[in-house]
């Protein structure tokens, strides 16, 4: 399917800036909006790891939460109410601590409801951690 931009990764960041200035105190970053994806980075740190020194996995749950939001603002614009209805995420391997990517694609993007799938991989080698699917509900139109 073919998706528009509506917003830049730039765009997205400075309007979650605005209306949600926490976003980026957990060292995610909005690394690219294209149509249909997004990738997010997250810069896992002390704060992020486990015992055994791998990436823990609600900061893997909140990369893959966050690359859907991010996927989904950037293809229907200024819209900070659109919330989590549903994310399931299977962890695949040890995540090394360090640079994490989330590629986010969309899988639906309808008038109420977006559903959208992430890759989470390793920065470094590209492996794949972790796989998350999610669904989101967009609010009414105020048209």
């Amino acid at each position: 399917m073919d998706y528009k931009v509506e917003m830049s990764a730039e765009a997205v960041t400075a309007y979650l800036d605005e209306v949600f200035p926490a976003w980026s105190s957990g060292g995610l970053s909005i690394q690219s909006i294209e149509p249909g994806r997004a990738t997010i980075g997250l810069d896992a740190g002390e704060g992020h790891l486990r015992p055994g020194g791998t990436v823990n996995g609600p900061a893997l749950f909140t990369l893959a939460d966050f690359a859907a939001y991010a996927v989904i603002l950037g293809h229907v614009g200024k819209q900070a109410l659109a919330v989590t209805t549903n994310l399931s995420i299977n962890f695949l391997r040890k995540a090394p601590p360090g640079p994490v990517v989330g590629h986010c694609r969309l899988l639906k993007l309808g008038k109420r409801l977006a559903v959208t799938d992430c890759d989470i991989t390793a920065a470094g080698s590209g492996d794949l951690i972790a796989e998350a699917h999610a669904t989101y509900s967009l609010p009414p139109s105020k048209a």
